[in-house]
């Protein structure tokens, strides 16, 4: 009798601990790592969403870029900080997709992060340097098969632009060389300067630089055309049933309170909902997104479900 008085007590006391950390949170000032250099699309999502939750709650929200090892190291330093609700991960698909991709991990994605809100997705979109005398998909195709020399960039190993090359490559029966970069921003600057002639990048890193002109279009990776480009294919209007997209997400460390969970999704929500924000992200080809911590918990697993059939289709392994 005195042990489960013992326990009921100790699960009180746990309760009304996480109750009172979340009324007193933040304290100090937030830090979300995104796992990828400035200039990309995870970058873009953390930087149009982080000043507005500072503002929600009360505090700075520093955006710090921690890129390498295909973003395990800002995805892992997460994962090992203290579950206070201070150190946060705008996460990617990089958390879906590394789990298969490497023999070896220092995270478990569902076990040892804790999953706040899905931000937004966004298609990834086919571009080629302009020196490559192509202007469809149909018309790339035919010159790699023609025994041309190609390489294409991605925006680092096991993320969505490697992987939908990796699928494009096995799918339209081409051989090109894999030329990876520590994020977008870098490797398009590449394309567009002819070291490369193609890549599979997100659309809000990629579309600029279509707008200006530095690079080609060819096609866009989701199910429709987006409204964005219109009058651009989809890739399955060439190859049936090809279809690759990117997400971006927020964790925390797992074991942090419930409550402070919920705090931020609530803030999250409704930042999400504010048109300026939703006007920004429809600009850059983003869908914002939203719902419950649960329903990221589900998303991220079947994400790993999806990527874990595609890695194992193309044999990458790292």
């Amino acid at each position: 009798m005195k042990r489960l008085t013992v326990f009921c007590w100790i699960a009180a006391f746990s309760l009304l601990s996480g109750a009172a950390r979340a009324d007193t949170y933040p304290s100090k000032p937030i830090k979300m790592l995104v796992p990828f250099p400035a200039g990309g699309t995870v970058d873009f999502f953390a930087r149009t969403v982080g000043p507005r939750l500072a503002e929600a709650l009360g505090q700075p929200v520093l955006i710090e870029n921690r890129s390498g090892a295909g973003g395990n190291i800002a995805a892992e330093a997460v994962a090992k900080s203290p579950a206070d609700g201070y150190t946060l991960l705008m996460g990617s698909e990089i958390v879906s997709i590394n789990i298969t991709l490497y023999e070896k991990l220092g995270y478990d994605p569902v076990k040892d992060l804790a999953p706040v809100i899905l931000v937004g997705t966004v298609p990834n979109i086919l571009l080629v340097s302009p020196s490559l005398p192509v202007k469809t998909t149909q018309e790339l195709i035919a010159y790699a098969k023609s025994g041309k020399k190609m390489s294409y960039a991605s925006t680092g190993l096991g993320t969505s632009s490697q992987l939908s090359s990796e699928l494009f490559k096995s799918v339209a029966g081409i051989d090109v060389l894999h030329v990876p970069y520590k994020g977008g921003a870098p490797a398009i600057v590449d394309l567009a300067g002819g070291q490369v002639e193609m890549m599979f990048v997100n659309m809000p890193t990629g579309l600029p630089m279509v707008k200006g002109g530095k690079v080609r279009i060819l096609a866009v990776t989701s199910a429709q055309r987006a409204p964005q480009v219109p009058d651009v294919p989809t890739i399955a209007e060439t190859l049936p049933g090809f279809e690759t997209a990117a997400w971006s997400a927020i964790y925390a460390p797992a074991g942090t309170p419930k409550a402070v969970i919920d705090k931020l999704n609530a803030a999250m929500v409704k930042i999400l909902q504010m048109p300026d924000v939703k006007a920004a992200l429809a600009e850059q080809g983003a869908v914002p997104a939203g719902g419950t911590p649960q329903a990221l918990g589900d998303f991220t697993k079947s994400e790993i479900v999806k990527w874990e059939k595609i890695i194992k289709a193309s044999g990458a392994k790292i």
